[in-house]
C-alpha cells in the first residue's frame, strides 16, 4: 500500500520506471537474439566422399555457389557414405553437411541429423571383364571383385545384396578399391569385376561403358530388390548410350539406384540451410539420364526427417528477404525484424502511456493549486468571527508566488493563467474589492 501511495503521489516516477523497463527489455531482446539467433558462420564444412567421385564433384559446384554469398565451403575427402555419417554424427569433427546414400546403415539412429531432401540418383554399376555377360555371373566365382573401400556406401550395399543372394562368403575375393583404382585394374585384367555407386556423369563410368574390354551386367530381378529394399529404385540404361557407333552397351540394362540425400546437423544455421537448398536447386534441377527437369531436389525424407527449413523451402521457396536481397543484408534485416516485432509491442503502448502520464502529472500540479485555493476560501468562509482577511490574503499571496514559480509546458500555460484569474477572484471576494 505504501508503494502504491508513493507512485500515486509521484507519477513522474512511473514514467522513468516505464522507460527503464523498456530499455531493459530492448537489452534482453538483443541478448536473446545474439544467443538464440546468432549470425550464420562464414565457414561450412562438407564431407564429400572420395576425390573424383560424384559427391566430390557436386561439392565443388556447391562451393562456387556459396562463395557468391560470402560463405567458404570447405570440402573434406572421406571414404564414402558410412564415413560421412560417422563424421556428421561426431560434433567434434567440424563437419556440418554431407551427401548420404539412401539405405546407409545407422542413418535412422542419427537423431541429431536432418535431411534437406534427396538430390540425385546413384546407380549401382556392375562392370566385368568382357565375356561375362554371355557366360553368367558364376564365372566370377573365386575371382577378384572390387566392392569399394571400407566406410563407403558401395561396400555396405554390395555386401547386403551378396548376403541376400547367399554369396557373402567364399564366392570371391572382395577388394577395397576406389572406383578409379578398380577401373584401371579392370581394364588391364588385374581384377574380374567392380561394383560401384556412381552418377551417370562420372568420366570413369563413361570410359568403362564405351570400352569393348568391359561388360556391364544388370539386375534382372530389380523389382524384387526394390520390394525388399524400399530405398532402391529401378532404372533402365538404354542400349548404345555409352557409344552409339559401337552400340555400347549392346542392350538395355536394368540398374538399381538409391537416392542420395543432402544431410545437415540439426543445429546448422537456418540461413545456411536455405543457401544449401538454393545451391541444390541450381546444381540438380536440370534434366539428366535418370531424372526429369525439376525432379531434384525433392522434399523426400528417407531415413532422416526433413528439417523445418527444408519443409518451408519446398512449400514456399526461399525466404522473402533472401529472395530479393544479398545474403548478408537479408540476414541482418531478418534479425532486425526479429527484434523489432516484440519491441514494437512494447513501444506502441509506451507511446500512449507516457504522454498520458505526463499530461496527468501536469494537470495534477494545477489541481493541487486549486485544492489549496479552495481550502483557503473554505477556511475564510467558516471562520468563527468577523475579520481574518489579512491572513487569508497572505495565504493567497504565497499561493500566487508558488503558481508563478511553477514550471509548465507552453501547452498548459492556459490552465495556469486561468488559475491566476480564479485566485484574483477569490482575493477580491475576501477583500471586498470591486
Amino acid at each position: 500500500m505504501k508503494l502504491t501511495a508513493y507512485f500515486r503521489n509521484h507519477p513522474i516516477v512511473i514514467v522513468f520506471v516505464t522507460l527503464a523497463a523498456g530499455v531493459l527489455t530492448v537489452a534482453a531482446l538483443w541478448f536473446a537474439i545474439n544467443t538464440f539467433s546468432p549470425l550464420p558462420p562464414r565457414t561450412v564444412t562438407l564431407a564429400a566422399g572420395v576425390e573424383g567421385g560424384a559427391y566430390y564433384h557436386y561439392a565443388q559446384r556447391y562451393r562456387k555457389i556459396l562463395a557468391r554469398s560470402g560463405i567458404d565451403l570447405k570440402i573434406l575427402a572421406t571414404a564414402g557414405s558410412l564415413d560421412n555419417l560417422k563424421r556428421l554424427n561426431d560434433p567434434n569433427s567440424g563437419v556440418d553437411v554431407t551427401f548420404l546414400q539412401g539405405g546407409t546403415p545407422g542413418a535412422r539412429d542419427a537423431h541429431q541429423l536432418e535431411s534437406l531432401g534427396t538430390v540425385f540418383y546413384e546407380p549401382l554399376w556392375f562392370f566385368c571383364r568382357a565375356g561375362t555377360r554371355e557366360k553368367g555371373v558364376e564365372t566370377l566365382r573365386g575371382g577378384r571383385i572390387s566392392i569399394g573401400p571400407e566406410g563407403s556406401g558401395t561396400r555396405a550395399l554390395v555386401l547386403e545384396l551378396l548376403k541376400r543372394n547367399g554369396m557373402a562368403e567364399g564366392f570371391a575375393e572382395l577388394l577395397p578399391l576406389t572406383f578409379a583404382e578398380a577401373a584401371e585394374k579392370l581394364l588391364v585384367g588385374e581384377i574380374d569385376a567392380a561394383l560401384v555407386l556412381a552418377s551417370w556423369e562420372s568420366p570413369v563410368v563413361q570410359r568403362l561403358l564405351a570400352s569393348e574390354k568391359i561388360d556391364l551386367l544388370g539386375f534382372p530381378r530389380s523389382d524384387a530388390y526394390v520390394a525388399l529394399y524400399p530405398y532402391l529404385n529401378k532404372e533402365i540404361l538404354p542400349a548404345g548410350i555409352g557409344d552409339l557407333v559401337r552400340n555400347r552397351p549392346p542392350e538395355e540394362t536394368l540398374l538399381l539406384a538409391p537416392k542420395a540425400s543432402l544431410v545437415v546437423r540439426g543445429d546448422l544455421h537456418p540461413a545456411i540451410q536455405y543457401l544449401l537448398l538454393d545451391a541444390a536447386e541450381q546444381v540438380h534441377s536440370a534434366p539428366g539420364l535418370f531424372r526429369k527437369a525439376g525432379q531434384f531436389p525433392a522434399g523426400e525424407s528417407l531415413e532422416l526427417p526433413l528439417s523445418d527449413e527444408a519443409r518451408r523451402f519446398y512449400k514456399s521457396g526461399q525466404p522473402f528477404l533472401q529472395r530479393y536481397l544479398p545474403f548478408w543484408l537479408a540476414v541482418m534485416l531478418g534479425r532486425l525484424l526479429f527484434m523489432l516485432i516484440p519491441l514494437l509491442g512494447i513501444l506502441l503502448p509506451l507511446m500512449k502511456i507516457v504522454p498520458a502520464l505526463f499530461g496527468w502529472q501536469i494537470r495534477r500540479r494545477i489541481y493541487k493549486l486549486y485544492y489549496e485555493l479552495r481550502m483557503i476560501e473554505h477556511a475564510w468562509e467558516t471562520r468563527d468571527e468577523a475579520g481574518g482577511a489579512d491572513e487569508a490574503v497572505a495565504q493567497l499571496d504565497r499561493l500566487g508566488e508558488r503558481a508563478s514559480r511553477l514550471w509548465l509546458p507552453v501547452s498548459s500555460m492556459g490552465a495556469l493563467y486561468q488559475f491566476k484569474e480564479h485566485l484574483a477572484l477569490v482575493r477580491r471576494r475576501i477583500t471586498g474589492a470591486p
